[in-house]
């Protein structure tokens, strides 16, 4: 009876695996697209820039802890948002996604803002330990950001949950990568003289990032005052 129950249960998970499988093959451009817009709201060029140039360098163990402490802190932040975001905002807020577009997009303008004027995008602490680094400012807000934090919500009530999960996953996976080669990438850039006006390139694409936002915010708020 049990080897039965057993056998019953295996062609139930395979059945769904095969089901899933199935959506995921036809929503593949799908995520790949949503991928690299959640990886442009991440920024990878911002952790680069902040990792590079710090001095003295940092060593590889240390890259490595800080690239892995703040991934996993921005995945753990932006999946409680993508499976529950909604309903705290709806329900215990009774906040509309519209709003918190808007209000990410304002935020995240003034953080390009901030990158095109003055080169940076955050103020650095002298003697900021490792650990205090990984998760502010790295994990937040410039991993798991108010833009990449509205997307997650406002995706996952979009287009569902799995596929905003594995779109945040990859887009992180994707910006560790680039966070583990900030040191020979920092190299190149002081080679070529190229850092200052990265940084104020990227703030300009932040900054038009978030104009985008705060249209499609105002834009479902039109749409729902019609209705």
């Amino acid at each position: 009876m049990n080897l039965w129950f057993f056998l019953i249960r295996i062609i139930y998970l395979l059945i769904f695996v095969k089901k899933q499988a199935i959506l995921l093959t036809m929503n593949f451009p799908h995520i790949i697209e949503n991928t690299i817009y959640f990886l442009a709201l991440i920024n990878p060029p911002s952790k680069i820039l902040l990792l590079s140039s710090k001095k003295p360098p940092f060593s590889r163990k240390e890259l490595f802890s800080i690239a892995a402490r703040s991934t996993f802190a921005a995945l753990i932040i932006l999946l409680i948002l993508t499976v529950a975001g909604n309903f705290i905002l709806t329900n215990i807020f009774q906040v509309e996604i519209y709003s918190l577009s808007i209000a990410g997009g304002i935020i995240l303008f003034f953080v390009g803002l901030s990158a095109v004027k003055q080169g940076k995008f955050y103020e650095e602490k002298d003697a900021q330990k490792i650990a205090d680094m990984s998760i502010v400012p790295l994990a937040a807000p410039l991993i798991a950001g108010p833009g990449t934090m509205t997307a997650a919500i406002s995706f996952a009530s979009m287009h569902g949950t799995l596929i905003t999960l594995i779109c945040i996953t990859l887009a992180l996976g994707i910006n560790m990568a680039f966070m583990l080669m900030s040191a020979q990438i920092g190299k190149f850039l002081e080679k070529t003289n190229t850092t200052g006006p990265l940084i104020r390139i990227t703030g300009l694409i932040v900054t038009a990032v978030a104009m985008q936002m705060i249209l499609n915010g105002c834009g479902n708020w039109l749409d729902k005052i019609i209705d």
